[in-house]
Order: C-alpha cells, then structure tokens, then sequence
C-alpha cells in the first residue's frame, strides 16, 4: 500500500504534494466532527474543500470542481443553520419528511444535468470516469444539504458516493485522496450507525 502511494507521486512537485496531504487530514478531521455532531464540520471542510477546488482545476475535472465549490457554499450555509440561535429550539438529527426526499430527488437531478452541462460548455470528451462524476456530483450535493439540516440520510449518500470515489480517484492518479475516501467510507458508516442510535432513543 506504501509503495502504491509513492510510486504516485514520484514527478508529483511538492507543492502538490503537501497541499493533497493538508486535504486529506483537514477532510477526515471534518467528517469526525460531522459523526460527533459538531459545528467545527464546517470550517475544517471549509480548509479542505477550498484546497479541493484549485487542484481540480488545474486538473480540468470540472464536474468535481462545481462539487467543492458547492461544498464551499453548504459549509457557510450549515456553519449559519448550526449556530443559528433563536426562540426555535436547537436543529435536531432527524428523518427526511417526504418532501424533502422529492426536494432532494430534484436536487440530485438538476444538479447532475447542470454538472453535465459544464462539461459540454468546456468542450470536454465526456468518458465513463466523467459520466461517474456526474453521478456523484449529484449524491454529494444532495448529501451536503441533507446534512446542513442534520437529515440521517445525508450518510446514505456519502457512503454510497465516497465508495465509489475511491476506484474513481485512484483512476485519476489521486492515490492519497482515494485512501482519504477509503476512511470517509468507513467514518460515515460509523457516524450513520450512531445517528441511528440517536433516533432509536428519541422513540
């Protein structure tokens, strides 16, 4: 497993390198903070998504630099929505309603279109690596938001789409971020596991 994450990184400029490892622990130190429900999620998403965004540009995969952009945004949106203080009580884990399901569905399909769409603007061979991107921009959009309002399912999704990120990354010649989605699979089992734990309780 070392050498496989060497060998990557052989003509890699350090610069690179050392920015892939700042994503890498500020990812994982965020989705530990997400499963133990804390508001620092979001700043230390905020480190790694930002990061995120320029090395994908640089890469040209638009449709994940659309995502973390996306992501950038959500983290300000979540870090209001968990702070906020008023007469309401305090946002609470809780199930999706039906409405929000059909608001996520739409969610997942406009943004999976409009990821679609970038790369056609960007006149970009679309392949199968790509039309995954497009899949997964759509998941982790939606889960993004289901987690700004503390929705359960919003760790359904990121499993779903950190496992499949992993092949995809390791694809790309992104060794160090595929191990970090390794662990971001494994963390968001863990943390859908102790939400549901939570609701149980509430019963």
């Amino acid at each position: 497993m070392l050498d496989f994450l060497i060998d990557s990184y052989k003509n890699v400029p350090l610069w690179k390198i050392v920015a892939e490892a700042i994503v890498f622990f500020f990812g994982i130190v965020s989705v530990i903070f997400a499963k133990k429900e804390h508001i620092l999620v979001y700043p230390t998403g905020l480190i790694c998504t930002l990061i995120t965004v320029y090395l994908l540009y640089i890469a040209h995969y638009y449709g994940e630099v659309i995502l973390n952009s996306y992501y950038s945004i959500m983290s300000f949106y979540g870090w209001y929505k968990w702070s906020k203080k008023s007469d309401k009580p305090d946002l609470k884990i809780s199930r999706t309603s039906p409405k929000e399901k059909k608001i996520g569905l739409l969610i997942f399909s406009i943004t999976a279109l409009l990821t679609y769409f970038v790369y056609v603007f960007f006149d970009y061979e679309l392949e199968i690596p790509n039309y995954i991107d497009i899949f997964t921009s759509g998941l982790f959009f939606t889960a993004m938001w289901y987690m700004a309002l503390k929705k359960i399912e919003n760790w359904t999704l990121y499993i779903i789409g950190d496992a499949i990120a992993v092949p995809l990354f390791i694809y790309r010649g992104y060794n160090l971020l595929a191990l970090q989605y390794v662990i971001f699979t494994i963390l968001a089992i863990l943390a859908y596991l102790e939400w549901r734990k939570y609701l149980a309780k509430q019963i």
